[in-house]
């Protein structure tokens, strides 16, 4: 097995230690250190399986695509990781499947944006497309902030601020709720909860147990099922009438605060799923 990896976090270190539990070899593969041909690689000779913790979205699209390519399963696929990386491909496949989220507005100009914020009503949250652990999300209380944000982002220019991803505000119990899918289970659910209205972990946000409901857990399956499934993390917020409405769906999803929350196995689990696909991939050869 390879293990892509750029940085070895607390998560790998568990990961590392769960598959040397279970007398797995494995190689770590760091992205920074890799030239693949693109007519054909050694790789797809040397792993049966190869497992992304990337950090870069970017580099983990092209090199799980290029992996499939060649025949060599990965966890998690390179469609899912492209669905996940990518908040507006992420909220049309939710939608596609029913899944319930927060109003989602895509506009590819600054009047558009102003004239969708204005339509759905401050405040609104205003996210890039592609990114993660809270960075560049901006809640706009009114349209002189909006301007400005827009603008700002205009004159920045480049890909990442050309297209305004603009998601209705839900106010927050000073906290979300994060599940975590591995396969056809619902590993554990976390509070994370913060002052702040943003509620990442990576922000500062502490975790605390979360009752695993049955509407939460199948919730969080669905969402899971519909970008194409694997290890995943399901983020959802609770509405002011009761209801879990899905934000987003992480790909390569941290759980060193959960380590401390909650009592499952995580990278355990983790690793066994892991392990079951790659015998399933053989059996298919």
């Amino acid at each position: 097995m390879g293990v892509l990896c750029s940085r070895v976090r607390p998560e790998e270190k568990a990961i590392f230690r769960a598959l040397a539990a279970r007398g797995v070899a494995f190689d770590r593969l760091d992205d920074e250190g890799l030239f693949l041909a693109l007519h054909g690689d050694g790789l797809s000779r040397r792993y049966s399986l190869v497992w992304s913790r990337l950090i870069s979205h970017t580099h983990a699209r092209y090199l799980l695509d290029l992996l499939n390519g060649w025949g060599i399963p990965t966890v998690n696929s390179a469609a899912t990781v492209a669905l996940c990386g990518d908040k507006v491909l992420t909220t049309q496949a939710l939608a596609r499947s029913g899944i319930p989220t927060p109003r989602t507005v895509v506009a590819f100009g600054v009047e558009a944006a102003l004239e969708a914020m204005e339509q759905m009503g401050y405040p609104v949250v205003l996210k890039p497309a592609v990114g993660s652990w809270g960075r560049l999300v901006s809640r706009v209380n009114d349209r002189e902030t909006a301007e400005a944000l827009l603008w700002h982002k205009m004159a920045l220019g480049g890909p990442a601020h050309s297209v305004f991803y603009i998601q209705e505000y839900i106010p927050k119990p000073g906290r979300d709720i994060r599940a975590m899918v591995v396969g056809d289970e619902v590993l554990y659910a976390i509070y994370r909860r913060s002052e702040h209205w943003i509620t990442n972990t990576a922000r500062g946000a502490t975790a605390s147990p979360c009752p695993l409901t049955p509407e939460l857990a199948e919730l969080a399956l669905a969402a899971a099922r519909a970008v194409g499934g694997g290890i995943l993390a399901v983020d959802l917020l609770e509405g002011a009438d009761g209801r879990l409405l899905v934000s987003e769906v992480n790909h390569t999803p941290e759980f060193h605060g959960a380590m401390k929350a909650v009592e499952a196995d995580i990278a355990g689990a983790m690793v066994d799923y892991v392990l079951r696909q790659a015998r399933e991939a053989a059996e298919r050869v």
